[in-house]
């Protein structure tokens, strides 16, 4: 079994930051490409940012100079750090990640629970 728990959401001012954090436990051979997920009411989740083991990133054009993605391998953790965020940046926000759990296994989906991140004026 794997799991994915994230932290740090909350509320907070536009301009201002906040910084998630997304830790995978469990039976874990090798985590491949750990991601950042958005949804709002009604739409569909959108990828916000990824990055792969070598540490090679993709930003969506929405975050791209505001939000960085990292990650710690040897602690199975990926980061989002927001920056100068607005309104539209209100949403839940889910971590994802590419595992294997078993050098003989494929690679395997796997969500965190969502963690809510409220901008205000």
């Amino acid at each position: 079994q794997v799991h994915l728990v994230e932290s740090g959401g909350g509320l907070v001012q536009t301009g201002g930051s906040l910084r998630l954090s997304c830790e995978a436990s469990g039976s874990i051979f090798r985590i491949h490409v750990m991601a950042w997920y958005r949804q709002t009411p009604g739409a569909s989740r959108e990828l916000i940012a990824h990055i792969i083991t070598e540490g090679n990133t993709f930003y969506a054009d929405s975050v791209k100079g505001r939000f960085t993605i990292s990650r710690d391998n040897a602690k199975n953790t990926v980061f989002l750090q927001m920056n100068s965020l607005k309104l539209e940046d209100t949403a839940v926000y889910y971590c994802n990640a590419e595992i294997q759990d078993h050098i003989w296994n494929d690679r395997r989906d796997y969500w965190g629970q969502g963690t809510q991140v409220t901008v205000s004026s």
